[in-house]
């Protein structure tokens, strides 16, 4: 049985598919499980082991590493006879003295697609290895069996993410990822891509995410893609790639611009405006360029561009963030992801630590807590702004309030909000579309007042008023209320 959580119900395990794929003989025997983080483990377990299988390999990620452990115990204590088997990036690197690895039986470790298929031939056959770790190793993707008839009638019907690749591997060295570990990038022969590609859309899949690191790396393979299928286009397509920013070869730029608004999504990663902190984490990116580009597709192109940046990295402080941000907010991206910066294990960012007293939080998903330049309480408000910020800024619901509230000043001001935001509410999820939207029309009433002495008093009176206000954003008494949200209640 291949078993995993996945972050979400939308998402579908592409690694377990293609797992599944290279079994060989063993496949018709083999059975896949998804689960979805919220599950109960107990609930994970008790439907593996209804399946009395005799092999179980888990796929274990960053999101999902809490859950899978209290699932690999619980299966250790009630069934010790079950072969154990673990795999995935989040313990590929790092884990020795992990509760998980020590409850697993064998772990394989990189890409697994052909070497989990002999570990349990050899388990099965009596040949069992002599230690727990299995290497995966580079397989040659030309001769794997490809997974994507293994996305499912039932994924299909309920519109979950149909994920692809035509290429392993980035060339880059940014010390923050997991493909910085990557030597090189390796590709799928691109015409039997295409011919399942075909199938695919046969089936009446319309929503491709292809998970490859540098889509646009060979300008030649991203034109044959694109151009297959602008000539399949049908309504409802929808297509997703990871983009290098800062090139864009004029080759594409034609085929860009001849798909028809929203059916494509960039996601580019550009992390930092500030050139040294680039250079501090081994990123080179030519940010002329990437302003070239950006400014192209949003005014020559349909493209919906997703544009990531990184707080916390060695060396940047809040005013050079502040600066990156407010530079990418004038390039007017369709949505602008603010992270916060994760220590995945076996990458070179650790690099860092001494020098620039990095410290992160002992457990999944492992964010920055503190840095030389950024303090515990910088990072605590930052990451409120992210998480403020996607239900404001890329939530598409405030597509007048947003401008007026960011002003000329965009993180500055938005900052100011995230900070009146939490006084009023002292958190940031469980938050209803109402009374968020309530509490930006307050705001941006109070900004409006005349003086700086004004705006502040009336923040102090606001604030008091709200003081009967309980966790969930609901007073017991109506009456202490403004009167707009006494209307409402």
């Amino acid at each position: 049985m291949l078993c995993t959580v996945n972050a979400r119900f939308q998402h579908a395990a592409f690694g377990l598919r293609y797992l599944l794929a290279n079994m060989g003989e063993l496949e018709s025997s083999t059975s896949l499980k998804e689960f979805s983080l919220g599950v109960r483990e107990r609930d994970v377990v008790e439907q593996i082991l209804q399946c009395e299988p005799t092999i179980v390999g888990l796929s274990v990620y960053i999101w999902n590493v809490e859950v899978l452990t209290t699932v690999a115990e619980l299966l250790r204590a009630l069934r010790p006879e079950l072969t154990l088997v673990i795999g995935g990036p989040e313990v590929s690197h790092e884990w020795e003295d992990t509760r998980l690895f020590q409850a697993a039986n064998y772990l394989v470790r990189g890409e697994g697609d052909v070497a989990f298929a002999k570990l349990c031939r050899d388990i099965l056959g009596g040949r069992p290895p002599l230690g727990k770790i299995v290497q995966g190793g580079l397989p040659a993707l030309n001769d794997l069996i490809s997974p994507y008839s293994h996305y499912t009638a039932f994924d299909l019907e309920h519109g979950r993410i149909i994920y692809v690749e035509a290429s392993r591997g980035c060339p880059f060295s940014c010390h923050f990822c997991l493909s910085s570990l990557d030597r090189s990038v390796r590709s799928f022969e691109l015409s039997a891509f295409l011919v399942e590609m075909e199938s695919l859309l046969e089936r009446g899949v319309r929503q491709f995410k292809f998970v490859d690191r540098t889509f646009n790396l060979k300008s030649e393979t991203s034109e044959r893609i694109l151009g297959f299928f602008l000539e399949r286009y049908v309504e409802g397509m929808f297509l997703h790639f990871e983009m290098i920013p800062d090139r864009l070869p004029d080759g594409l730029k034609p085929l860009i611009c001849a798909f028809p608004p929203g059916v494509l999504q960039f996601e580019v990663g550009i992390q930092s405006f500030n050139e040294e902190v680039c250079a501090r984490i081994g990123r080179r990116q030519n940010f002329r360029l990437i302003e070239e580009n950006l400014t192209f597709l949003k005014e020559s192109s349909g493209v919906h561009v997703h544009a990531d940046l990184i707080a916390g990295l060695p060396g940047e402080d809040i005013h050079s963030f502040a600066r990156g941000f407010d530079a990418l907010v004038a390039l007017s991206p369709s949505e602008i992801q603010v992270g916060i910066l994760k220590r995945l294990k076996g990458t070179p960012i650790t690099l860092a630590d001494p020098h620039w007293a990095m410290v992160y939080a002992t457990s999944a998903p492992y964010e920055i807590l503190q840095t030389s330049h950024l303090s515990f309480f910088d990072l605590q408000r930052l990451s409120r702004f992210s998480r403020y910020w996607d239900l404001v800024g890329n939530s598409g619901r405030f597509l007048k309030e947003v401008p007026r509230l960011l002003g000329e000043r965009p993180f500055e001001r938005f900052m100011a909000f995230s900070d009146w935001l939490y006084a009023q509410l002292g958190a940031t999820s469980g938050i209803a579309l109402g009374r968020l939207r309530g509490l930006l029309a307050d705001y941006l009433g109070l900004e409006s007042k005349s003086s700086p002495v004004g705006r502040a008093k009336a923040f102090v009176s606001a604030t008091k008023e709200r003081d009967g206000l309980g966790s969930s954003g609901l007073s017991n008494d109506k009456a202490t209320l403004p009167k707009r949200q006494r209307r409402r209640v």
